[in-house]
């Protein structure tokens, strides 16, 4: 098993430097295959060396080899995230290789939106279509007979953030809407947990905010995939267990 931890958490900082990538260029056009990654203060060309998940980071002491800017710590944070989150996955459904790997590819898909919803208020269609691609790849010929709960969830959490942006729509976009309806796709069941630790999550914000703006903070813009985000997480890592705690038996 300790094996299986630490492929799960190198693989973890790999994903988490790709998430980084993407969420960098998918939302500017730019093609993932190429070119190679750049410094973004003198588009020097990274070498292969500098680009390490973390460890370059920390040998470059987070500055730019090519001009000395400064490399921001989300990077190395992102990646060390991402490594944790695919160790828990691992860990929780270390008997299911195929949940485990569905597991894996939602924990990289929502890094990657985290970070493109707070640097450009974008959840990427693109992102989401690959990731419930290869979600429907790996449950579809594992687990058949689980793919019309997936379904059911994805319409009905799809459905339900579609009235909320109905309603509500500067509050709630479609892209929060498709976010839920992907994670109703990978989570099942489960998403029902996940939706609520979201919601909580945002009106804890938002009362905060309230708390010390005042009347300014219903001006402040505030995007709601990472909250999304964390209760897919929570969904992933635990919403069964949920689930039961409120429907014993």
């Amino acid at each position: 098993m300790a094996a299986a931890v630490l492929i799960a958490f190198v693989g973890g900082l790999i994903a988490g430097s790709f998430a980084t990538a993407v969420a960098h260029r998918v939302p500017r056009g730019i093609s993932i295959a190429g070119p190679r990654s750049q410094c973004p203060a003198c588009d020097a060309q990274i070498a292969a060396y500098d680009n390490v998940p973390v460890l370059s980071w920390l040998l470059l002491r987070g500055r730019a080899r090519c001009c000395g800017a400064r490399i921001s710590a989300r990077y190395p944070l992102t990646e060390l995230v991402t490594g944790v989150l695919f160790v828990a996955t691992v860990l929780v459904y270390r008997d299911d290789p195929a949940k485990a790997a569905i597991g894996l590819v939602f924990v990289a898909t929502l890094v990657t939106i985290t970070l493109t919803d707070l640097e450009q208020r974008i959840i990427p269609n693109k992102v989401l279509i690959v990731a419930a691609v290869l979600c429907l790849a790996i449950a579809v010929p594992t687990d058949p007979g689980g793919l019309p709960e997936r379904v059911i969830a994805a319409a009905a959490a799809g459905g339900l953030f579609f009235l909320a942006a109905l309603a509500y729509p500067a509050g709630m976009g479609l892209g929060d809407v498709k976010l839920a309806a992907t994670m109703g796709l990978f989570l099942g069941r489960a998403v029902a947990p996940a939706i609520l630790v979201a919601l909580l999550a945002g009106s804890l914000i938002g009362i905060a905010l309230l708390i010390r703006h005042g009347s300014k903070a219903r001006k402040m813009a505030i995007p709601f995939g990472p909250f999304l985000a964390l209760g897919g997480i929570v969904g992933l890592l635990a919403g069964e267990e949920l689930i039961d705690l409120y429907l014993p038996g």
